[in-house]
C-alpha cells in the first residue's frame, strides 16, 4: 500500500513519521508545493491512502482559510489521479464550547477563527465527489500546548472545584497506530473523532510527566472540558486501557520523543 503523507513538516508530522508503523512518503513544504497542481498530482499518482496534515494553525504563517484551500487542492489532485482515500485533519476547536459528549453529529459552536476554517473546510470535503474522511484531531501528546508547550514556571488554569481542564488525548504512537488502520479499513464515514476514549485532566498529565506548574485561578473563557465522543472510531480500532491514562499517554509520549 502506497501512504502520502501532506505536511509531514509540521509539529504534528514530526511527532507521527518516526513512530508510524507502515511505510508512507511524508512530504514537508520543501518537498512539494501544494498550490502546484501538476506537482501535487504527481505526488498522489498511485496512492492508496493520503494523509493532508498540511494547514496553518493558531500563530501561523498565513490565513486560516488556507486550510480549506490545501484542503480542496488536495482533494482535487487525488480525484484526477484516481488515488485512494483522503484523510483530513480537522481539529477538536470546531465544538467551541459545546457541552457534554461531542459527537460528529451534534452541534459545532467554534469560538476562534481557527476553528470556524476548520469548519468550513470539513462541509467543503463533504461536498466533494472524492472519497474523504475528515479526522476531527483531540490533543496529542506533544504537539499540544500542556506537555509540548511546558517551561519552567508554567502556569495552569485550576477549575472551581479545585479540578484542572479535562481534555480528550492520544499519545503519538497510539494515533500512527490509529492513521495505520484506518488506512485498511473500508466503509468509512465522512467525519470522525480522533482521540483516545475519555478524558484526562491537564494536571494529572503534566503530574504524571514530573513537570511541576503553578495553579492560576480559571478565568470565565476557560472551557473546563473537551470530550470527544469516540464511539464510531471504536468501530474501527480497539484501545488498551493505557491509551486512556495519563500514565499510558505520558509513557508513548516520552518513548516517542525519548523526554525524560
Amino acid at each position: 500500500m502506497r501512504v502520502v503523507v501532506l505536511g509531514g513538516g509540521g509539529r504534528l508530522g514530526k511527532l507521527l513519521a518516526p513512530v508510524f508503523p507502515r511505510p508512507a512518503t511524508w512530504l514537508t513544504r520543501q518537498d512539494i508545493d501544494i498550490r502546484n497542481s501538476d506537482a501535487l498530482r504527481k505526488a498522489l499518482t498511485g496512492t492508496q491512502a493520503v494523509f493532508c496534515m498540511a494547514g496553518v494553525t493558531p500563530g501561523g504563517d498565513g490565513p486560516m482559510e488556507a486550510n480549506i484551500d490545501l484542503a480542496r487542492r488536495t482533494l482535487d489532485a487525488a480525484q484526477y489521479v484516481g488515488a485512494g482515500h483522503v484523510f483530513l485533519f480537522s481539529s477538536a476547536a470546531v465544538y467551541g464550547r459545546v457541552s457534554g459528549a461531542l459527537s460528529e453529529d451534534g452541534p459545532t459552536a467554534p469560538q476562534a477563527p481557527y476553528g470556524v476554517a476548520k469548519l468550513a473546510m470539513e462541509q467543503m470535503a463533504a461536498d466533494h465527489e472524492h472519497p474523504n474522511t475528515v479526522l476531527r484531531l483531540g490533543n496529542v501528546a506533544g504537539a499540544d500546548a500542556i506537555l509540548g508547550g511546558w517551561k519552567p514556571g508554567f502556569a495552569l488554569d485550576v477549575l472551581p472545584d479545585g479540578t484542572t481542564p479535562r481534555r480528550s488525548y492520544i499519545g503519538p504512537a497510539c494515533l500512527g497506530r490509529v492513521l495505520s488502520q484506518l488506512c485498511m479499513a473500508s466503509d468509512l464515514p465522512p467525519l470522525m473523532n480522533v482521540a483516545a476514549p475519555g478524558t484526562v485532566e491537564m494536571g494529572e498529565l503534566l503530574d504524571a510527566a514530573h513537570r511541576h506548574w503553578q495553579p492560576k485561578v480559571a478565568g470565565e473563557g476557560t472551557i473546563g472540558q473537551v470530550a470527544l465522543d469516540t464511539r464510531v472510531l471504536e468501530r474501527f480500532i480497539t484501545f488498551d486501557t493505557s491509551d486512556s491514562t495519563a500514565q499510558g499517554i505520558v509513557a508513548d509520549w516520552r518513548k516517542t520523543t525519548g523526554e525524560q
